[in-house]
């Protein structure tokens, strides 16, 4: 006799009201979190089709982009602090994506390449390598910026919120 399974319960939905009738505070945290699940999804695809995560992509193609770049390079290219820098290149040239020979001039810096392991992940990731918010801040214009980092930074003020966090990539978070 053949077993029957039962559909799983559903948890009731709260309604929610629409946008024009929510509270301000409403509308904006569902704006909050409609980006933060653009941001999720696109490292998602990212690591689904290319393997590694989008912190990973974004470093391997700043390298790719230009070749012999230090770490402190790669740093200021992706505005996050060079520790991190350093730690995102440690495990891309464990994974092969990356190969770190000594600079001629200064035996203490590191020139780095990308393999052709790591131009074979770039190929394959879904672009913006960057990451979908970074791009899309790139595409407002200076007027919406200025507005949106001042509007922000109150947000940040109220929120007490650890300056620190600003140099960590949103793919590691």
């Amino acid at each position: 006799m053949p077993t029957l399974t039962r559909a799983p319960k559903r948890r009731p939905v709260a309604p929610t009201l629409p946008d024009a009738q929510a509270e301000p505070a409403t509308r904006v945290l569902r704006k909050f979190r409609s980006v933060f699940n653009a941001v999720k999804t696109h490292f998602q695809q990212v690591e689904k089709r290319a393997g590694i995560g989008g912190a990973q992509l974004w470093a391997l193609s700043v390298v790719h982009a230009r070749p012999d770049i230090g770490v402190g390079g790669l740093a200021s290219a992706m505005d996050i602090h060079q520790t991190t820098a350093s730690n995102l290149v440690k495990a891309m040239v464990t994974a092969g994506l990356l190969v770190a020979n000594r600079d001629t001039a200064d035996r203490r810096a590191l020139c780095l390449r990308a393999t052709p392991s790591g131009l074979r992940v770039l190929k394959k990731a879904p672009g913006p390598a960057s990451g979908v918010l970074p791009e899309a801040l790139a595409a407002l214009d200076a007027a919406t910026l200025a507005r949106l980092d001042a509007d922000l930074g109150t947000l940040l003020a109220v929120l007490k919120a650890d300056e620190r966090a600003a140099g960590i990539p949103l793919a590691q978070m």
